[in-house]
């Protein structure tokens, strides 16, 4: 189903978090951790991309703009170990989700700060989340705040309820 609305949805909590008070930091399997606050992420490269969304509830918005930091720049800065095959993605209101490294190392993919050309809405993941848009939206962790790259893969929230482990909406990957 096409929607022209954003729907929101979430655990039940959503974090009232500001620009200011928003940190990444990332671990694992990388060669360079790093702990990104707001300044740190807003001087990297920016990145405009626009993607699909496609919800697992089956419903989808076409045409929308993000902007933010690449995951290939991210990726170059964090340089992911040879054995590094997944991430999991750590959310300020609890969540979590595991990504394959090969969907998150592609062009689309980015930390988005802004939608529509306007800061990324609270209940919309604000002031940072994840956008991959091949994947279905469980994907795309709203208020982002740490990853850890792995050599195996572990199932995030979702995936620990039934989800599919990769969530791909071409295959219809909505449950084990």
């Amino acid at each position: 189903m096409l929607t022209r609305k954003w729907p929101v949805l979430d655990l039940g909590d959503q974090p009232n978090l500001l620009p200011k008070d928003w940190t990444l930091s990332v671990a694992g399997l990388i060669n360079n951790p790093i702990k990104w606050s707001w300044d740190d992420f807003m001087a990297q490269p920016q990145f405009d991309s626009t993607s699909d969304i496609h919800c697992v509830t089956q419903w989808s918005r076409f045409d929308n703009h993000w902007q933010g930091v690449s995951a290939k720049h991210f990726l170059s800065v964090v340089q992911p170990k040879l054995e590094a095959a997944y991430l999991m993605l750590k959310s300020y209101d609890g969540y979590a989700t595991n990504v394959p490294l090969k969907w998150f190392d592609d062009d689309d993919v980015l930390f988005a700060h802004s939608w529509e050309d306007e800061p990324i809405s609270r209940e919309h993941g604000g002031p940072v989340r994840i956008i991959l848009p091949k994947l279905y939206f469980w994907k795309s962790a709203k208020w982002v705040r740490h990853i850890t790259f792995m050599d195996k893969n572990g199932p995030g929230y979702w995936e620990a309820r039934g989800y599919h482990m990769e969530g791909d909406p071409w295959k219809e990957d909505r449950t084990e």
